[in-house]
């Protein structure tokens, strides 16, 4: 099982990235998939989530209105607008232990493999 998150940059606060999550050795469509974040010296934080059919997503209160998560067959992508100097962070994606399902969650403890994480900057 392999996940890759990739889109990661420096961007200027107001600015957009689009974050995508690529995985390998399960079936993309079967779980759901958890983006995460670290900023040095933080504990990781769940950021939003989406669940197997994409029906359900959740995000946490501090990127509402500006993140959305959405998923296709081959991968799962966060666009981040609006970016704050407070984004500033490593994010990662992560696949749900359990197949199926209807929901997901921003926690961490219903995700059982990460993947390596893309750093993005928000400074002017």
């Amino acid at each position: 099982v392999q996940l890759q998150a990739s889109g990661g940059g420096l961007v200027q606060p107001g600015g957009s990235l689009r974050l995508s999550c690529a995985a390998s050795g399960f079936t993309l469509n079967d779980y759901g998939i958890g983006w995460f974040r670290q900023a040095p010296g933080k504990e990781r934080e769940g950021v939003s989530c989406i669940s197997r059919s994409g029906l359900v997503t959740l995000y946490a209160d501090s990127v509402k209105g500006r993140f959305t998560i959405s998923r296709d067959s081959g991968k799962v992508y966060l666009q981040m607008n609006s970016l704050k100097p407070e984004d500033t962070a490593v994010y990662y994606c992560a696949k749900g232990r359990t197949a199926g399902g209807y929901g997901c969650s921003v926690g961490v403890d219903p995700y059982d493999y990460w993947g390596q994480g893309t750093q993005v900057t928000v400074s002017s």
